[in-house]
């Protein structure tokens, strides 16, 4: 079983190789989902593949919110989105991914199964690795 719950998809793989190439411009990572089918039944995470497509039970997907930059080489981008009080209320979220401005989904993750309860707004992050 691999340790990594997180991984840059193929198609997000295949977009960067092609804008290294020039072939394409890439597009900006404009959307966060999340999602309750990241987790067994046991609710332990699912390993990642790297050929999701997409999240397996999306819930709900939102605009990126903020950016920013968490080392002094820019090798990791922290994507920001909140789910607010009333969104989501009583779901269990054990997944979320980062979607491209052409809907593709370029990072997933899968974690524990984090309960969100009606009354309070949880900020989630996600990183993208290089």
């Amino acid at each position: 079983m691999a340790d990594n719950k997180g991984v840059i998809t193929a198609v997000g793989r295949k977009k960067l190789c092609m804008a290294h190439a020039g072939d394409i411009a890439l597009p900006v990572i404009t959307q966060m989902a999340w999602g309750s089918g990241g987790a067994d039944e046991t609710g332990q995470p699912l390993d990642t593949t790297g050929n999701e497509i997409g999240l397996y039970q999306e819930l709900l997907r939102k605009d990126i919110e903020s950016h920013v930059y968490v080392n002094e080489g820019q090798t990791t981008c922290r994507y920001t989105a909140t789910l607010e009080a009333g969104e989501l209320d009583n779901s269990y979220i054990s997944e979320m991914g980062l979607y491209d401005e052409d809907g593709d989904l370029i990072a997933y993750r899968t974690f524990m199964r984090k309960g969100k309860d009606a009354d309070i707004p949880q900020i989630y992050d996600m990183d993208e690795i290089f």
